[in-house]
Formats: C-alpha cells, sequence, structure tokens
C-alpha cells in the first residue's frame, strides 16, 4: 500500500509486487458512464500502461446507457480521454467466448469478451469505491462484471439464469456468489498471468457505472495492490472501515450484504481474507 494516490504512487505499488507485466498486456479499468467523472484518470494510468505496452480493455454493459454497445462505448471511451493514452479494446465487439467455471453453484459457464483470448497477460486496475446493487466494487467487480462480455454480465446478475437483463428478482446472495465463480474463472483461465490494484480514491458510494453518482464523503485512502484478490479486495473493506469519515460507503456496503462476495471468493478458492499491509513510502 501507498498513500501516494500518483502516477508514482501507482508504480510503486505495480513495482512492489515483483511480478512484472509481459507479452501482450491488457489492462482492465472501468471507462465510467457518461456523465459520471469518478472512473480512473487517464493521467493517472498513463505511465504505468506505457511501460508495459498495455492496451486498455473494457466491454459492453447489459444496460444500455453510453456503454451498451460498441459505437457508443467507444465514442466513451475516447471523450473519457483513454484513446489519448493507448489503445482501446472493446473486447465483446465480435462476441462472446466461454470459459469454464469450476463447481459453481450457479455458474456453469463465464461469458466473456471473444478478445480476451488474444492477451498473455492482465493487469486488473480497479477505482475501489461503493456500488448500487454489489455494495462495493474492487478487483473482484472487475474481473467478474467488467471482463464479463454484455451476456455474461446479465448471466452473472441473474446467477446463471438469463443472458438478457440485470437479474431484477435474484437472491442477492446469489448474485454476490456468481461474482465470485466469474472472477474464480477469470483467475483460473490467466493462472499466474495476472496482478491485482485498487485504486481508492473518489469513493463514492455510487460505481463508475452510475451516471450521477453521489459525492464522495470520504477522504481519499491510498493505492493498494497485490497477487491475491480476495486479500486486495478485504483490506480495502477494512480500511474503509478503520476511517473516521466512512460511514455511507459502510452503510452502502453492508445493505447490500457486500462483504459476502470476499467471503464466497474464499471459501471457493480464489484467494484467502488474511493479509499483510505493507506501506512503501508515504
Amino acid at each position: 500500500m501507498t498513500k501516494d494516490i500518483s502516477t508514482e504512487g501507482l508504480m510503486d505499488a505495480y513495482e512492489a509486487l515483483g511480478h512484472k507485466a509481459a507479452g501482450k498486456v491488457a489492462v482492465k479499468i472501468s471507462s465510467g458512464e457518461p456523465g459520471g467523472h469518478y472512473f480512473l484518470s487517464p493521467k493517472l494510468i498513463a505511465p504505468l500502461v506505457q511501460s508495459v505496452n498495455g492496451i486498455i480493455v473494457e466491454c459492453n454493459t447489459a444496460y444500455g446507457g453510453g456503454r451498451g454497445d460498441t459505437k457508443s462505448h467507444r465514442n466513451t471511451v475516447e471523450k473519457h480521454g483513454f484513446t489519448a493514452i493507448a489503445k482501446v479494446d472493446i473486447m465483446d465487439a465480435d462476441g462472446s467466448m466461454s470459459i469454464p467455471v469450476i463447481n459453481g453453484k450457479h455458474l456453469k459457464e463465464d461469458m466473456v469478451g471473444s478478445h480476451f483470448a488474444d492477451y498473455d497477460f492482465v493487469i486488473n486496475l480497479a477505482h475501489f469505491k461503493g456500488h448500487a446493487m454489489g455494495g462495493f466494487g474492487g478487483v473482484l467487480k472487475n474481473m467478474s462484471i467488467g471482463i464479463a462480455s454484455s451476456m455474461g454480465k446479465s448471466l452473472i446478475h441473474t446467477a446463471g439464469k438469463e443472458t438478457t437483463g440485470f437479474g431484477k428478482g435474484t437472491p442477492q446472495d446469489d448474485f454476490l456468489e456468481s461474482m465470485a465463480e466469474a472472477a474464480k474463472a477469470v483467475a483460473d483461465y490467466k493462472g499466474d498471468n495476472i496482478i491485482y490494484i485498487n485504486v481508492m480514491n473518489n469513493l463514492s458510494v455510487d460505481c463508475d457505472c452510475d451516471s450521477h453518482p453521489a459525492k464522495p464523503e470520504m477522504d481519499d485512502i491510498g493505492i493498494l495492490a497485490s497477487l491475491d484478490p480476495v486479500a486486495l479486495d478485504q483490506a480495502c473493506v477494512d480500511l474503509v472501515y478503520a476511517a473516521n469519515d466512512g460511514k455511507a460507503l459502510i452503510e452502502r456496503m453492508e445493505s447490500r450484504h457486500g462483504i459476502h462476495t470476499v467471503e464466497y471468493a474464499e471459501e471457493i478458492g480464489l484467494g484467502t481474507r488474511n493479509y499483510d499491509l505493507y506501506t512503501i513510502k508515504k
């Protein structure tokens, strides 16, 4: 962890992992819904993306809006400044591909953007914040909902029942567990060729997928990185609880039973909730 939320701090967090990205590198971010403005700044992430010759990757949404189809999504990523720093690939522009979910309780397969197969290495670069449905979003959400194609997003939201829509009426824990199962499918598919970074700034109770997110009620915390996505999201949750101004985000997480995503991810073997937190520099 570093408290230095800057290009240098982000590079420090990446380099501290000692696990260099190699080959064709996908950098998975949230491009942000038009109208929102708390998504990760292109200026912040540019040196990291460019240092690994990375391609920024995204997938279309399942709910329409400014990222609901490839043409609209490309327009959004350009307006938000991402095409100015790197190539951007909408991974489901040519459809979906299926990757296996091993021993899934809800999902038998995870439908991801078909271009996902093209990449040798993934930097899961997430903006940690609240979320209207999941309670919070970090690296687990960024690799489950985020890497899922539009069809795959619907599968997760409906706990494996539908390939359209976003799961109104799906039991909450079933949805959260489906996110964890999809995240594990991605981790299993890429093996050791994936690293995880959460940037804890602009800590709104709402996701970057919200076109009118609530103003953050707490101060920025820092940047955390890990080779274990479960440990990473757990550490970030713990830092929110430890903050003296985290009331709104804690309420959002608890009202959606958000911690269950991390609990279930540990249960199915994606990682551990136990961790050691090392502070680098500031």
